[in-house]
């Protein structure tokens, strides 16, 4: 289990993680109006949350890690200092444009459904929660024993666990979307087709219905 400085070098330092980053905050961005606030929901070491900020977005943070929480009252200090990043206790403390939840925040849960609800209390209607999960197709895990033993369970079904500290869930977006329903609906998808092959992350944007 890394400390929140640890994984905050780590994810700095990896020109892979950084590219798949920067993808993320692009598109994020995109989304956006000027002037628009959004919610990152388990912002990490607040990497995403500065670079938010510092496009004129107020950032309101969520991360229930102490470790993780702790490095981002350290890296974004000047931006609360400006109230530009407002860490918030409970995501249900605030209403946003958006809703982001980078690199597998989400495959931490084991089911959405109530985590889709919570977030249509805090996005507004036309809104967006934008998250990069892990891909449970991606073949450059297939080297490992628990993806071969798992790929039929997830085939019948969608979704299974990995037996580890965290256990760490894999879902197709399928499944995602389903729990998602009825607050909101996949809008995008990336990648898509044989790309799912390629690519350890995918994005999933759902639009506030």
């Amino acid at each position: 289990m890394h400390t929140g400085e640890q994984y905050h070098a780590l994810f700095t330092s990896s020109q892979q993680d950084l590219q798949v980053r920067s993808r993320f905050q692009s598109l994020a961005l995109k989304l956006l109006g000027q002037g628009d606030d959004l919610l990152d929901f388990g912002a990490g070491t607040g990497i995403d949350a500065k670079v938010y900020a510092a496009h004129g977005h107020r950032t309101f943070v969520y991360e229930p890690s102490d470790s993780m929480r702790d490095y981002l009252l350290h890296h974004c200090r000047d931006e609360i200092g400006g109230a530009a990043v407002v860490r918030v206790e409970l995501p249900l403390a605030c209403q946003v444009q958006g809703v982001t939840a980078n690199f597998a925040v989400l495959n931490h849960f084991d089911d959405h459904r109530a985590l889709f609800d919570d977030l249509s209390r805090v996005v507004r209607p036309g809104g967006f929660v934008l998250a990069s999960m892990l891909n449970p197709y991606y073949l450059g895990d297939a080297r490992y024993g628990w993806w071969r033993s798992n790929l039929l369970t997830l085939l019948r079904t969608g979704r299974y666990a990995i037996q580890s500290e965290s256990r760490i869930h894999r879902f197709a977006p399928r499944v995602v979307a389903r729990a998602a329903a009825p607050h909101f609906r996949l809008e995008r998808l990336t990648p898509r087709g044989l790309g799912l092959a390629t690519e350890l992350y995918m994005f999933l944007l759902f639009r506030r219905v």
